[in-house]
């Protein structure tokens, strides 16, 4: 899995603010952006939104690919196969074997994620 380069500053996007649990058994109901009316004021929500969906994606992924490798890692006595994390994860084999180098390029290469 070809990673940019982290050298950017991480961007703070916008909080994701967890919704009570009435809000969340409406199927119309999504952060509230159904009751905004102003369509600029939308669009801004919306993306920012959008920002902080695509900034916790991508962090959860780098928290997988550490997992991953911390999984496969021989100096564990417990340690997985590449084969038995792509079955946790529910991933191919190839993919897990490309997280777990992504996941070791993490490890040595940035303490960015602690």
């Amino acid at each position: 899995m070809a990673e940019p380069e982290r050298t950017e500053r991480r961007l703070r996007p916008a909080p994701l603010l967890f919704e009570p649990s009435e809000a969340v058994a409406d199927p119309e109901h999504f952060f509230d952006l159904e009751s905004i009316e102003d369509p600029r004021e939308l669009l801004a929500r919306a993306t920012e939104l959008t920002l902080a969906f695509r900034a916790a994606q991508e962090r959860a992924v780098e928290f997988q690919a550490l997992a991953a490798a911390q999984l496969a890692d021989p100096r564990r006595f417990d340690r997985l196969t590449a084969a038995a994390i792509a079955e946790r994860a529910e991933w191919t084999e190839d993919y897990a074997r490309k997280m777990i180098e992504f996941g070791e390029t993490l490890q040595h290469g940035s303490a960015d994620l602690a």
